[in-house]
């Protein structure tokens, strides 16, 4: 089962109170304080893990709570710090506070850490109030409460590519076609009900399969397919249109088969206002378009209608099958170089700006 959201409940540690305490031992004349200070209580923290694709043990188990930290003693016995509680969550995570909506962090690399919910700090001992005009310091502080919140989780794929089309578009079959991930193929609508990731491999090879190619690689993840609506909550759509947001690219995939009932050019601008309407960011995203089902294509009307409307609109075509793998070596070298532009260029952007935008 695939979860990418979810609400808990995080609770961090009260620091422990500090004591009011005076040493007394025998044959040692004006004893003076000796009370501890309280321990720290424990963090909240959340760590990015490859291991994990999914929030679906944070649906079992949703509350989180630290232990506080140990009281003072006397002899200037400090209590004990509490441990953080480690909440373990996917690479490409977001935190936010659930009541205001404010971002706490966003996790993407592996074993990346944030603080969500912060410890309260350990009360001060007499023994810290002693002074030259105060020999006999009766005051002595509390611990802090630790900060407690509800949080929502949400997942968005990390994925170089995401392909968008409509059910039976051919988006798994694609998918499994150029890398080594193996979704669900079938013949109904929404055969797709959760995202998967492909690694795909270029540079030479035969057609991009995994372990074809040696050299480089990308990442596209496969979006269950959407509807007219989707924006508005209609079907799977609106659930998954999350995870395109972090892609660099998209490929907007296109049945052309004879046998479709859809006009394929029609088709492509549903997708494209859907993206628009959920997420305006989205339409701005550079794409390509790729008529799938080639080999299904009989006179080729519903092709030649779709390619002359991406020439007219100036749009990257291919026209591809993934059953017989026509079309789909240039079209794994082609993503492969466009991603590839596009992170060369986001690099030099971060280099610049950890340089102070110095030309």
């Amino acid at each position: 089962m695939f979860i990418d959201q979810v609400k808990i409940f995080v609770k961090a540690g009260d620091g422990g109170n500090g004591v009011c305490s005076f040493r007394r031992e025998k044959y040692v004349p004006r004893g003076g304080p000796d009370g501890g200070d309280g321990g720290n209580g424990g963090d909240i923290l959340l760590k990015a893990s490859t291991r994990l694709s999914t929030l679906l043990d944070l649906q079992f188990q949703q509350h989180y709570v630290a232990k506080n930290g140990g009281h003072g003693e006397g002899g200037n016995r400090h209590g004990r710090t509490a441990p953080p509680v480690v909440i373990k969550v996917p690479v490409g995570t977001i935190a936010s506070n659930y009541d205001t909506g404010v971002t706490l962090c966003d996790l993407t690399e592996d074993g990346q850490e944030a603080i969500v919910a912060h410890a309260g700090h350990g009360g001060r001992g007499n023994s810290r109030f002693s002074s030259s005009t105060n020999r006999v310091p009766m005051q002595h502080e509390d611990g802090e409460p630790g900060e407690e919140l509800w949080l929502l989780l949400e997942l968005k794929l990390l994925a170089d590519v995401g392909l968008v089309g409509f059910p039976n578009a051919g988006k798994s079959t694609l998918i499994s076609a150029i890398s080594a991930a193996h979704p669900k193929i079938a013949d109904y609508p929404f055969t797709t009900l959760t995202p998967h990731l492909g690694v795909v491999r270029y540079g030479g090879g035969k057609g991009g399969r995994l372990g074809d190619a040696e050299g480089q690689s990308y990442v596209v993840a496969d979006i269950p397919g959407l509807i007219e609506g989707a924006h508005e909550g209609k079907g799977l759509g609106f659930q998954f249109l999350r995870h395109l947001e972090r892609t660099s690219y998209l490929l907007y995939l296109i049945d052309i088969a004879e046998s479709t009932p859809e006009n394929p050019v029609q088709s492509l601008k549903t997708l494209q206002s859907e993206l628009k309407l959920y997420n305006p960011e989205l339409a701005e995203k550079p794409f390509a378009v790729a008529g799938s089902k080639l080999d299904a294509a009989g006179d080729g009307a519903l092709l030649n209608e779709l390619q002359a409307y991406c020439r007219k609109q100036k749009m990257k075509f291919f026209a591809i099958s993934a059953a017989t793998r026509d079309g789909l070596k240039p079209l794994v070298q082609y993503l492969g170089k466009q991603v590839a532009v596009i992170k060369n260029a986001r690099l030099k952007e971060e280099a610049h700006a950890k340089m102070g935008g110095e030309p």
